[in-house]
C-alpha cells in the first residue's frame, strides 16, 4: 500500500489572505506543516498542491514536491484528488496547509487505522477543555457514535445540553466531558473512496455549515474518528495567527 501525504495550500483565503506564507517563529505556516509531514514514519511520499505560483515558488525553495492544480477546485480534498492523478497512491492523507502544530504521530495514527481496518475515510478529534472553543464557530465540533464513527460535524456547540435554564454546557462539564470533541483538520482516504467523493454533489448540510466532510455523511457513508490528545489549532484568522506566535511547541509534543 503506497501512502501519500498531500498538503493543499490556497493563497486566496477569505479570512486570512496569503495564509500559507504567513510566518510563525520565522517559518512560513506552509513550511511548518511540511516539516511535520516529512517526519511521518509511515508515509511514502509528501506533496504540496496549490493553484498559486507564489506558494509553488515558496515550496520549491525548501525542495518540496509541488503539484499545480486547477483554480476551479472547490475544496482542499478536490485539490488532493487532482494532485494524485497518475500516481500510485493507495492511501491519501489530506493534511491541510493551515495546521502547523499537527504532530507526525497523528498522521501515522491515520495511516495505521487505514492499513488495518476496511475504511473509506478517517479523521481525528480531541476533547474540548475550554468553554470558549465549545462556543466558537471557527472551532468545528464532532459527535461520535459508540463505535467511533461521526454522527455529525458542526460549527455550533454540539452536543447541546440544556438544563436548569442554562444555554450551554458549563465549564465544569467541559473539563470533565466524555463526549465533547473538537475536530482536527486532517483526513485519510482510500484511493477508491476519494475518487468517489469528488463525484458527489455538494449537499444542503455541507453548504449550510461550510464543512466539506458533511458531504460524506449526507451521502450515507461513514467517517471513522480517532480520539487523540492534541492542544494545537489551525490558523484561520489574524487572531489565530497572533495566538500561534505565543504558542509553545511543547504543548503539541
Amino acid at each position: 500500500m503506497i501512502k501519500y501525504i498531500v498538503i493543499p495550500a490556497r493563497y486566496a483565503s477569505t479570512r486570512l489572505p496569503g495564509k500559507p506564507l504567513r510566518e510563525i517563529y520565522g517559518k512560513t505556516i506552509l513550511y511548518m506543516v511540511y516539516e511535520k509531514a516529512m517526519l511521518s514514519n509511515l508515509k511514502d511520499h509528501v506533496i504540496i498542491t496549490t493553484d498559486d505560483k507564489r506558494i509553488q515558488d515558496a515550496a520549491i525553495m525548501f525542495d518540496a514536491d509541488v503539484v499545480m492544480t486547477s483554480p476551479d477546485c472547490k475544496s482542499g480534498t478536490d485539490r488532493c484528488h487532482d494532485a494524485i492523478k497518475g500516481k500510485d497512491a493507495d492511501i491519501i492523507v489530506n493534511l491541510q496547509g493551515d495546521e502547523p502544530f499537527i504532530r507526525p504521530d497523528m498522521v501515522d495514527l491515520l495511516f495505521d487505522v487505514m492499513l488495518n481496518e476496511r475504511l473509506d475515510m478517517a479523521t481525528l478529534c480531541t476533547p474540548i477543555t475550554d468553554i470558549n472553543e465549545y462556543t466558537n464557530p471557527n472551532v468545528v465540533k464532532v459527535v461520535l457514535d459508540k463505535y467511533g464513527f461521526a454522527l455529525y460535524f458542526s460549527r455550533s456547540p454540539i452536543p447541546f445540553k440544556s438544563s436548569h435554564g442554562s444555554a450551554y454546557i458549563s465549564q465544569r462539564t467541559i473539563l470533565n466531558n466524555q463526549c465533547i470533541y473538537k475536530h482536527i483538520g486532517i483526513y485519510a482516504f482510500s484511493r477508491t473512496f476519494l475518487e468517489k467523493y469528488v463525484t458527489m454533489e455538494r449537499c444542503v448540510l455541507e453548504e449550510t455549515e461550510s464543512l466539506e466532510q458533511l458531504r460524506v455523511l449526507e451521502n450515507g457513508f461513514r467517517i471513522k474518528v480517532l480520539i487523540t490528545d492534541y492542544n494545537g489549532f489551525g490558523i484561520d484568522t489574524e487572531e489565530d495567527l497572533e495566538r500561534a506566535k505565543t504558542f509553545s511547541f511543547r504543548k503539541t509534543t
